[in-house]
């Protein structure tokens, strides 16, 4: 099936042109099967392939030639293969899901624009499956450029809305300067070694060939491009805005799939970052402080999307934190799960808003588990999963990465553990205050509260029972008492594998647990007992009020950046585009505009006058032909002397 696996990225090609091309003809029946149709194949076939690789196939698919310029050949080929074909079971798999929810979601839009929705969401996985199926930095660039496009695309599918439009410009511009990075860090690898594929660029032969300079270079500009992907400080801002796009997009792009981008690339490009310690620990600290950071943010957000939004910057912070401390493995397996709890709790907060007739306030909430049964379990069960609590998925993966963090630092460790107790206060502060209590909502509102329709509820219901039960796809040795029973360690050993972790005793480890859970436990009890009263202030002073505030870094970068930006254009604009440039420019255009206005008097009409300049005309021609100035100047000097002939003999007369 491997051969096959190029129907994978060309099924959602074919369903964004069908939906694009035909979006106005096009009932939202017909839409809803080819945008999904499309993605359910596409899962089926990657069900196939994932098996055949379990099984122990893997290779590398060639399509065509790509670039050929000099010695540099870069084919348009795929990498089939564990880390591969795992990614693709995520994208295709959750992303089904999404588009069946869509369905339902999106179903008030008109059928063009339905259409343009799906079409877009279409062109997003055909994107996002060449990003992680490439087999060289070239087709993941291509991917990584269009999921780019697809999210700014996505933010701003309201785009009659400016404020929509701006954060999806501002999601583009972030990105972009990720995306630099990333190219400049290809480039290198071009110039050093003259070759892109993964396959040749991780050879030991290949790797000998770069100086410890190329190889801090190279991967930090790599981990400049993932940190705007994935959302790190300090090009995380444009996440949260990007909020302003439909709950599902936040569900698919800013959950489960595109967000993640960076940790692959950073997985697959292991060989490379094991070598530089100097970007390991860069990447150790930027997921520390971006995990502490945005969870500290999330704490007093009073908009449900917005406290999902800094905790998913939070989750990837940790998915960082696990990559720069050598859990590799740790961290693809955080990607796992929280492609589940994530996915769950953004399309719960669009059922949450779709019940509520678009409010998003969670003040204005309360009570609604009483009238959305499904929604408020589901829920839970997710803010359960990501708060670490065992045996749901994100205990396991979460404790994974707190475990290679203790190994390499216990005072680094303790700091992520009180991110870790953050994300338990404010997930179930989220929890408390929008399902349980009095809805605080008006009364309009409380009587048209009702549960979503079937095709959002049964999404919500497969997403939890993957929610609870994928921790059992990474079991530690802890509790199995061997390897084997981290299935996930072992699948992708061929291609991935955790950096060396110091001995730490059973023991030890049963203590950090106990510390966790019995924290996570504490910080639960104190949501409850500070949301009890249901009271949201949405003007906090003091500390409160600078969480609130987002520690004011937007208002930080709009003096530091933005503005300055801003007024040296402003100048430019003015003294030198417009007194400068344009006045240039248009000096020619006014300067023939009036010697044309002056010259036309000469066509007066008069005979007398054209035969005056004829005469002036010809008088000019005889000077410029006879040049008499010439002749008069030269009539002045001596005649020439006719040369001597020397050394010549002169006959005599006989």
């Amino acid at each position: 099936m491997l051969q096959y696996s190029w129907l994978i990225p060309l099924l959602p090609l074919v369903g964004f042109l069908i939906n694009g091309l035909f979006r106005k003809k096009l009932s939202h029946t017909a839409t809803t099967i080819i945008g999904s149709g499309v993605i359910l194949a596409s899962f089926i076939v990657s069900v196939f392939v994932f098996f055949e690789v379990k099984a122990g196939a893997s290779g590398i698919i060639n399509l065509f030639p790509f670039i050929e310029v000099g010695k540099l050949n870069i084919p348009f080929s795929f990498q089939i293969d564990a880390l591969s074909s795992l990614f693709l079971l995520i994208i295709t798999g959750i992303g089904f899901l999404i588009h069946v929810y869509s369905s339902a979601y999106m179903h008030h839009e008109t059928s063009d624009h339905f259409a343009r929705y799906f079409a877009y969401l279409n062109l997003f996985v055909f994107s996002m499956l060449l990003l992680v199926m490439g087999s060289n930095y070239i087709i993941m660039f291509i991917g990584w450029e269009g999921v780019g496009l697809c999210s700014y695309l996505l933010i701003g599918y309201w785009f009659k809305n400016n404020d929509y439009n701006y954060a999806a410009r501002k999601a583009f511009v972030m990105n972009r300067i990720g995306d630099l990075g990333f190219l400049l860090g290809i480039f290198w690898l071009v110039a050093k070694l003259g070759t892109i594929q993964y396959n040749e660029v991780f050879l030991a032969e290949s790797l000998a060939k770069l100086t410890p300079t190329d190889i801090a270079a190279v991967t930090l500009l790599f981990l400049v491009g993932a940190m705007g992907k994935s959302a790190q400080i300090p090009l995380y801002t444009w996440l949260p805005d990007a909020m302003a796009g439909p709950t599902p997009v936040s569900a698919l792009i800013h959950a489960a799939t595109m967000v993640t981008a960076g940790i692959y690339m950073i997985a697959r490009s292991q060989a490379l970052f094991n070598l530089s310690q100097l970007t390991q620990n860069v990447i150790l600290y930027i997921g520390l402080a971006t995990a502490l950071v945005a969870a500290s943010i999330a704490l007093k957000q009073n908009d449900i999307k917005k406290v999902l939004a800094y905790s998913t910057v939070s989750q990837l912070g940790f998915m960082f934190l696990g990559l720069g401390a050598g859990a590799y493995v740790g961290s693809i397996f955080h990607v796992l799960t929280h492609a589940f709890f994530k996915a769950l709790l953004f399309l719960g907060a669009g059922s949450v808003i779709h019940g509520m007739g678009g409010e998003q306030n969670i003040g204005l909430m309360g009570g609604l588990s009483k009238k959305m049964k499904i929604t408020a379990f589901t829920f839970l069960m997710a803010c359960i999963a990501i708060s670490g609590i065992f045996p749901f998925s994100g205990f396991f993966s979460k404790d994974e990465i707190l475990l290679y963090v203790y190994a390499k630092s216990p005072i680094l460790y303790v700091v992520a553990l009180f991110a870790a107790l953050l994300t338990a206060f404010y997930m179930f502060r989220l929890y408390f205050l929008t399902f349980t209590g009095t809805f605080r909502g008006t009364q309009h509102k409380a009587d048209h509260l009702h549960e979503s329709p079937s095709a959002m509820t049964i999404p919500l219901i497969i997403l939890a029972i993957f929610s609870v039960s994928a921790g059992i796809f990474g079991l530690p040795t802890l509790l199995t008492g061997s390897q084997s029973g981290h299935w996930l360690q072992q699948f992708l050993n061929p291609v991935v594998k955790n950096g060396p972790l110091h001995h730490i005793s059973h023991t030890t480890e049963w203590a950090l647990i106990a510390v966790a859970l019995i924290g996570v436990f504490g910080a639960i009890r104190l949501a409850y007992v500070t949301t009890k009263k249901g009271l949201v202030n949405n003007n906090e002073k003091g500390f409160a009020g600078l969480l609130q505030n987002k520690w004011y870094v937007d208002e930080a970068y709009n003096a530091a950046v933005v503005q300055p930006v801003l007024s040296t254009a402003g100048f430019f604009n003015k003294y030198v585009e417009k007194l400068g440039i344009d006045k240039l420019v248009n000096s020619v255009g006014t300067g023939v505009k009036y010697a044309g206005k002056e010259t036309r008097h000469l066509q007066s009409g008069l005979i007398g006058n054209y035969l005056l300049w004829m005469v002036i005309g010809i008088m000019f021609l005889i000077i410029i032909i006879t040049d008499p100035l010439k002749t008069m100047l030269e009539g002045n000097k001596p005649a020439p002397q006719p040369a001597i002939q020397n050394n010549i003999k002169v006959p005599q007369q006989p």
